[in-house]
């Protein structure tokens, strides 16, 4: 009989994938947001027409927080991957946050929102719930 604190810890398939899910997402999202960034360095002034003038705003700020946001979150979502427990808080805390941004949204683009909205509780879910699962380690052996 194998007691339950030495037994294997193995990872069930649902979590693995939601775990996957998570890391691959994180990774996309940084991505995105590096590109985003980079964007708004590159072309740092956008033009906004209002109802009697245009406005000029330098994004370059902007573009400086979604560089290194992006980076930090590509680093997050790799080390999801390696199973590091400071990659699981980034996640969860870079998911909450794009929850409460896309709530903002909802009224503009309600479709794309909800949809943002419900990738983010999956990856939440995965990483709160079933992270220290991934990668599979085989505690009996010490590794």
């Amino acid at each position: 009989m194998t007691d339950s604190r030495t037994a294997p810890r193995r990872s069930q398939g649902a979590a693995f994938g939601f775990i996957a899910f998570a890391g691959v997402m994180m990774i996309l999202m940084g991505v995105f947001h590096a590109f985003m960034g980079i964007v708004a360095l590159a072309e740092n002034e956008i033009y906004v027409e209002g109802p009697q003038y245009l406005l000029e705003f330098d994004v370059t700020a902007w573009g400086w927080i979604h560089l290194i946001a992006g980076v930090v979150v590509v680093i997050a979502g790799f080390g999801v991957f390696s199973g590091q427990g400071w990659a699981r808080g980034v996640g969860i805390a870079v998911a909450a946050l794009s929850m409460l941004l896309n709530f903002a949204f909802i009224p503009y683009y309600p479709i794309w929102s909800l949809l943002v909205m419900a990738i983010a509780v999956c990856v939440i879910w995965a990483l709160a719930d079933h992270g220290p699962d991934f990668p599979v380690r085989d505690t009996t052996r010490g590794l």
